[in-house]
């Protein structure tokens, strides 16, 4: 690997990183598309911000675009506390607004700059090395690298030293307020994170990869544990294989390297979400296929003890009469659900006749109290 390339993928992981950690307290409270609006409605804050200084490097461009994405959530809540809108209504209404503006800013009076929506929306990795970070002459090493790599501190700082806040605003906001935690200002406060953190990613990655990288992970992490801290750990490592997995690709393939990274996103979730441990989707039909036969094998035990003692008990009782017109039990899934009875333990199979044991009792009582009950 290029010193060209390592750098372009450290680009990538810090900003997968940066992102994952404030993203996940975006999915945990329900704001996920406030990623897309904020990423997108930052657009006319660095146009403006352009205008004011004439330097594209200059950091007076991330000030101006955090400041647009605070704005943006302002204007958000403030139509959402109008209860004329719902909240993704007005999302909806707010960010291609402001969105729209900085496009039509950037046609209308930037088209001689380097500062075009195709690059807005896509970004380039690729051309990441060839912006410099120096002091005195002196070179050390790609600018988007120091600036994402101090967003990610900065974020695990925040995160870490008012962890407490976070977690408690996030899961309890009214619990919150009155122990005096002002949710409305670590609100507002994640906001402004998130806001720095899309801006500082703004040029070299672009907006898709932004909002993939401030969801994707933490939507997968979510899926695999219920411990907020571990749910950042494994954020922050979903969105780094995913950076690294798109890189790869990218290579293989001779595409856009950010385009590739945010389908690597895609497929590090859809890989957890098929395979996680208890909430993906091959353990829910799994669990979902067991739930089935025990249900069945309890409804046996109950068919059976409602007709104990009865004088049709020897007439209920055959597995023949399973799948006839009293039950209706396909003959395939009577054979299944008796096998797997007389394997738990719940009745006793000879010679065509059916008959309960002692588990097989005890477990038709507690269905049959759980119901009444």
């Amino acid at each position: 690997m290029s010193a060209p390339q390592l750098e372009i993928l450290l680009i990538a992981v810090v900003t997968a990183v940066a992102c994952s950690l404030v993203g996940t307290f975006l999915v945990l409270r329900r704001l996920a598309m406030l990623s897309d609006a904020i990423s997108h409605a930052i657009l006319p804050g660095i146009v403006v911000a352009f205008f004011i200084t004439g330097d594209l490097s200059s950091p007076w461009l991330v000030l101006g675009a955090a400041a647009t994405g605070v704005l943006t959530v302002a204007l958000v809540e403030a139509l959402t506390r109008s209860r004329l809108l719902k909240e993704d209504a007005a999302m909806g209404l707010v960010f291609p607004a402001l969105f729209s503006v900085g496009v039509v800013l950037i046609t209308r009076y930037a088209g001689n700059v380097h500062l075009d929506v195709d690059a807005v929306l896509l970004g380039e990795l690729a051309y990441a090395p060839f912006n410099r970070f120096e002091v005195g002459g002196m070179d050390l090493g790609p600018r988007g690298l120091w600036l994402m790599g101090g967003i990610a501190l900065l974020n695990l700082v925040m995160v870490t030293a008012f962890f407490k806040e976070l977690k408690l605003a996030t899961f309890d906001a009214g619990l919150a307020a009155s122990l005096g935690f002002a949710p409305a200002v670590i609100h507002y406060g994640l906001m402004s994170l998130v806001s720095l953190t899309a801006v500082g990613a703004f040029d070299a990655v672009g907006l898709i990869l932004v909002v993939a990288l401030m969801i994707g992970p933490p939507a997968a992490a979510y899926l695999l544990t219920d411990r907020l801290a571990v749910m950042l750990g494994l954020s922050a490592l979903l969105g780094s294989v995913a950076a690294v997995l798109g890189f790869w690709w990218a290579n293989i393939l001779d595409a856009s390297i950010a385009g590739c990274m945010a389908v690597g996103v895609g497929a590090v979730f859809a890989a957890v979400f098929l395979m996680a441990p208890g909430r993906g989707l091959v353990a829910v039909i799994s669990r979902r296929r067991r739930q089935r036969w025990e249900f069945a094998q309890v409804m046996l035990a109950i068919h059976l003890a409602q007709h104990e003692g009865s004088p049709d008990e020897a007439e209920e009782s055959r597995v023949e009469h399973l799948h006839g017109k009293h039950v209706g039990w396909t003959p395939e899934f009577t054979r299944r659900t008796v096998e797997l009875a007389v394997r738990r333990g719940l009745v006793v199979l000879d010679d065509g006749q059916l008959s309960l044991t002692c588990d097989g009792r005890v477990a038709a009582g507690e269905a049959l109290s759980g119901t009444a009950s």
